[in-house]
């Protein structure tokens, strides 16, 4: 075992291994950004559209599909090119969300910013350590449906597999930035493609085969006696928060970005990368809300790979789900490592020379440090118990999405576009500008209002560390 207190570049020392800034050569291309994009956009938000298009109809829900995916990929490229300041190709390094948002902003939006950003990867973190844990033990269920019938419980505590999904994540964990993750991507971004696929699949069989088509409708659920018209509004709220989750990766964007090679500007394959993220998922986000809302009709439950609207051939549900847990897991590393690198950074800045904090010990290729070992270890420990305590898929992911969607993806891009292009307040440009800004605050207040009334429900009728699938 060897050991290495500090990596550090000196004068003309060693020089084709290192960036003009000092640091490490990055290596990442279009495809290693686009799997990064694309392990984080498609997500497991796309189990949950059919319900969405069951609650807001055909009309409403294909429409926000498009409008979210319009949206979000203008603000992307306003904030691409803010890696670099004050020009977007020579200018210094932004290397992450936050510092681009002191460098342009400052002050307390600075703050405000980082406030946001690493709440939110931590409680996406806890939302994917939840749905995997359903999704392991619906390959239980659909096991035992199959050897006993459809009419059986099968019902199974989702703790263990929290657990189990928890010490894969240990592991991963020690991964020690984002430039070590491109294959954890590439492999998330191929199992988000499976499981989608897999959807589609038994939707169109499952349409192919129903002797008499479920009910759908242009505006969604109708009221009536199963339901009311304040239940079908929050509802509505709700199924718009989970819309804003399935395009959420604003967060780490320009963490992304921060991997790829200077050569061709990063700004240019950073669009491109965004562009076929967002373009690729909302293809396959339109075919399995749509399709899953033809096969299951106004009926679509909450997740359609869990909520057993499937049941045969058992074996390729079981398949999907294994591919949702895989994807999961590299999921979780790419949204967490900027909190991660984060508080690695601070710990170093408070603690300056401390071997504990700042020594690396190689076995091969490999390095261990023992501050990242074990604080990152306590933070999966830390996500594994409230993952236990609050099992709530559709809710949570809604009220992440909300969040994240306003502040990360419209407010702070426009707001650093706006300062950086030096647009005049008053302008006719500005005032367009700010109207987007506060339509999709209301958007995403709505979303989280709707979210949180189905967390307070879904909460008054559970016991702790009981979470059943």
């Amino acid at each position: 075992m060897q050991k290495l207190k500090s990596f550090s570049l000196e004068n003309g020392e060693m020089n084709g291994y290192f960036d003009e800034d000092g640091r490490i050569r990055r290596t990442g291309t279009l495809i290693s950004a686009s799997a990064h994009v694309m392990t984080v956009v498609v997500g497991s938000g796309v189990l949950s559209l059919a319900w969405c298009l069951a609650q807001l109809g055909w009309i409403a829900g294909i429409l926000l599909l498009v409008v979210f995916a319009v949206v979000t990929l203008f603000t992307c490229v306003l904030l691409t090119d803010c890696y670099r300041s004050p020009d977007p190709v020579s200018g210094n390094r932004n290397y992450n969300y936050t510092q681009a948002v002191k460098v342009n902003l400052g002050g307390f939006k600075y703050k405000l910013c980082g406030v946001s950003q690493y709440t939110i990867q931590v409680g996406a973190t806890i939302g994917y350590t939840i749905t995997s844990a359903i999704s392991m033990a619906a390959v239980k269920r659909s096991n035992c449906f199959h050897i006993h019938g459809h009419n059986t419980g099968c019902h199974t505590l989702n703790n263990s597999y929290v657990f189990i999904f928890a010490c894969i994540e240990i592991v991963l964990s020690q991964i020690p930035n984002f430039h070590k993750l491109s294959l954890v991507s590439i492999v998330a971004t191929i199992m988000s493609f499976c499981y989608a696929s897999i959807g589609i699949g038994l939707s169109i069989a499952k349409i192919a085969g129903a002797g008499a088509s479920p009910k759908t409708s242009l505006t969604g659920i109708t009221i009536g006696q199963n339901m009311t018209s304040m239940e079908k509004m929050w509802n509505i709220f709700s199924a718009i928060g989970d819309i804003a989750f399935a395009y959420s990766f604003s967060p780490v964007l320009l963490e992304i970005q921060d991997t790829l090679k200077p050569s061709p500007p990063e700004n240019k394959v950073m669009k491109k990368a965004s562009t076929i993220g967002i373009g690729a998922s909302t293809l396959l986000y339109i075919l399995c809300g749509a399709l899953g809302y033809v096969a299951f009709g106004n009926d679509s439950s909450g997740n359609y790979l869990t909520g057993f609207g499937f049941y045969e051939p058992f074996w390729l549900v079981d398949i999907g789900n294994i591919c949702v847990v895989i994807h999961l897991l590299g999921a979780f590393q790419v949204i967490i490592q900027p909190f991660f690198m984060f508080v690695e950074n601070w710990s170093r800045e408070k603690r300056p020379g401390s071997k504990f904090i700042e020594t690396e010990y190689f076995i091969g290729r490999y390095s261990i440090n023992l501050f990242r070992l074990t604080w990152r270890t306590v933070y999966v420990i830390l996500v594994t118990i409230v993952a236990m305590m609050f099992p709530f898929f559709n809710s949570f992911i809604g009220l992440i999405g909300s969040m994240t969607y306003w502040p990360l993806t419209i407010y702070f891009p426009i707001e650093m576009y706006i300062s950086r292009a030096k647009i005049r307040t008053g302008s006719f440009r500005w005032i367009l500008l700010k109207v987007l800004t506060l339509v999709c605050l209301i958007v995403a207040l709505l979303g989280a209002a709707g979210s949180i009334r189905g967390l307070v429900v879904v909460v008054s009728r559970f016991e702790l560390f009981r979470s059943v699938s």
